[in-house]
């Protein structure tokens, strides 16, 4: 029905409008389905691109490259998130704004800008390097998805990891009331 350029454009438009509905605004909360949202987009996702994993020479450094640019991404979102306890439930919470919504924006658009191009722009450009550097389209697909997964992983282990290095409601309650006593005292 579609064509494979068609459906990785999709894919790369359903995870954008995912990523950013959880993510954008304050007081996101950090829940269990926040958490296994990504997996599960992945999880159904991967299965209809994924061509068989490159293990040597130039495909696997291409595949490689493309996991390390997915956590290099991951991290950067990671970093323009505000993780904190929400005053209101004392339950862990996220705040991202315009700079985390423009990285998303850029980086899928510019994998379905390669998708697109390798397919109008420059196909006979990219059939000729895949040739020199002994790479197959496989390996250059599993790369945008790898990619893809390192970002999402990398974003969501982060979160977990953030919100549950977070100081107890407890103690932020009676640093709160340390501060009131004290404030008041002067």
């Amino acid at each position: 029905m579609f064509t494979e350029l068609t459906q990785a454009e999709i894919v790369n438009g359903a995870v954008l409008l995912a990523t950013l509905h959880s993510d954008l605004g304050g007081a996101r909360r950090i829940g269990p389905m926040r958490l296994l949202r990504p997996a599960l987009i992945a999880g159904s996702i991967v299965p209809l691109f994924l061509g068989p994993i490159v293990t040597h020479g130039a495909g696997l450094a291409v595949e490689l490259a493309g996991t390390a640019a997915g956590l290099v991404g991951g991290l950067a979102a990671l970093s323009l998130m505000r993780v904190y306890r929400s005053p209101g439930t004392g339950k862990p919470v996220t705040a991202a704004g315009w700079p985390l919504a423009l990285l998303w924006v850029l980086v899928i658009g510019a994998r379905a800008a390669f998708s697109y191009g390798s397919f109008h722009w420059f196909p006979s450009q990219l059939a000729q390097w895949c040739g020199a550097h002994q790479v197959s389209a496989a390996a250059i697909t599993n790369g945008l998805i790898f990619m893809a997964v390192a970002m999402l992983a990398t974003r969501t282990l982060g979160l977990a990891t953030r919100a549950a290095a977070l100081p107890a409601a407890e103690t932020l309650a009676a640093a709160h009331a340390d501060t009131y006593a004290t404030s008041g005292a002067r």
